[in-house]
């Protein structure tokens, strides 16, 4: 699917912008680029989910803390019976620029740039949002006590549905996937909109939040209208202790009417298996498709999707787990009935010494996507992953994984698909 090719041309904003920004970075030291309720983008931030509500960092001045991370994969996969013949060889290198600046005490600024990725060759903006922790801006004290377990987030931002898009790799960003892959339904939309997060000591998390429901914006008025999509969590997470930890989440995101629908197919970068299957920029992935496209003025309405998702999370010593499973039931405007998506995924690693010390996970990882296609296809798709990561340092991460994947039940273009072999990807993340 080719979107968002009408965009303007990012690169030289892109340019003026860093060149500004290097300015500025020799007026305000970078010595300390620690920001408040941050995740950082390094080893440091695996496992951590939504931005900490607990910071120990004061705010002295405005500070522009600029990072970035790089990304290559070296694949030796053999495709089935569709795709085309490969041979090993090394991928597209990814890259992103990030921009994070406190702005002022409490209030945050994060921007996210794609240098270069599998789907586009230009630079372009992904998305940015501002995080409010505190209203001191209003007055020093205003609203204090109740800001101290709630947070803002308002932009056109990736949206937080579900917890794996915390660990997914981001194009460049791939230090906090522990193997090379996203999931084959893999959730992630940037929408303009807005979050209200409440999390307190006890553990309690939760989160409202609505967006415009797009992921191509325009004034001109749609063949098709757009309702707002709704989205919430509601979980637990004992907190952060290096020995023992827990955490349980639910989350959802409803589409009561859109002229697309993007959740699982609105990441611009690209798939990570290059060349498999189906053989485009997002192979090895797939998409429910309750997308409605060539729309009349006047016709029918858009499809629907409401999209539910439950992630158990436990870490005792080194041991730890990660599963999911989440559940889909949507149409487009052709059909009178939902269609019903199920995914499972279940990640389990082992993290040799404990802290700042485990730099090096051997695991393993299953996940599972069966439903009905629109063409009345009842197919299932299965992959297992089985592999590991050793961090250098904090910063450079190298992994080596054997993928596998299969798929059932497809007739015409995917009938026969099927991959499997050895991939090998290196980080740097700052």
């Amino acid at each position: 699917m080719n979107i968002y090719k009408k965009d303007l041309d990012y690169t030289q904003p892109i340019i003026i912008c860093i060149l500004l920004l290097i300015m500025v970075s020799s007026v305000y030291s970078q010595q300390n680029r620690d920001m408040q309720y941050f995740r950082y983008p390094d080893k440091r931030g695996i496992n951590v989910f939504e931005a900490p509500k607990t910071t120990d960092i004061q705010f002295d001045e405005l500070k522009v803390r600029i990072g970035g991370s790089n990304t290559l994969q070296f694949q030796a996969l053999t495709n089935d019976d569709v795709g085309p013949d490969l041979d090993p060889n090394f991928n597209l290198a990814t890259s992103n620029l990030d921009l994070d600046v406190q702005v002022y005490d409490g209030m945050r600024l994060h921007l996210r740039t794609y240098l270069s990725s599998r789907h586009h060759s230009e630079a372009w903006v992904k998305g940015g949002y501002l995080q409010i922790d505190k209203l001191t801006f209003l007055g020093e004290d205003f609203m204090a006590g109740t800001m101290e377990n709630l947070t803002i987030k308002v932009g056109h931002m990736e949206i937080n549905y579900g917890d794996a898009h915390f660990r997914r790799s981001d194009n460049g960003q791939a230090i906090f996937n522990p193997f090379v892959g996203n999931y084959i339904m893999d959730s992630f939309t940037t929408e303009i909109g807005g979050e209200l997060y409440y999390q307190n000591q006890g553990g309690f998390l939760g989160m409202v939040g609505l967006s415009n429901g797009k992921l191509n914006q325009s004034t001109v008025s749609p063949a098709v209208d757009t309702r707002p999509a709704i989205m919430g969590k509601i979980g637990y997470d004992s907190g952060y202790d290096p020995f023992m930890r827990g955490r349980l989440t639910v989350s959802t995101y409803s589409a009561s009417q859109a002229a697309s629908i993007y959740l699982y197919s609105g990441d611009r970068a690209g798939g990570r298996y290059y060349n498999v299957a189906d053989a485009t920029d997002f192979s090895g992935r797939f998409s429910p498709d309750f997308t409605i496209s060539g729309m009349a003025p006047g016709g029918p309405a858009g499809g629907s999707m409401t999209a539910l998702m439950i992630n158990p999370f436990v870490k005792f010593l080194g041991l730890e787990f990660f599963g999911m499973y989440e559940n889909v039931r949507g149409k487009n405007e052709t059909e009178e009935d939902n269609r019903t998506f199920n995914q499972y995924g279940a990640e389990l690693l082992y993290r040799f010494g404990v802290g700042a010390d485990d730099n090096l996970y051997l695991g393993g990882r299953y996940n599972l996507v069966t439903g009905d296609r629109a063409n009345n296809d009842e197919i299932e798709i299965s992959r297992i992953n089985l592999g590991g990561g050793w961090f250098l340092t904090r910063n450079v991460l190298t992994k080596i994984e054997y993928v596998t994947q299969s798929y059932d039940g497809f007739t015409g273009d995917l009938e026969g698909a099927g991959f499997n072999g050895f991939m090998m990807e290196a980080v740097i993340s700052f």
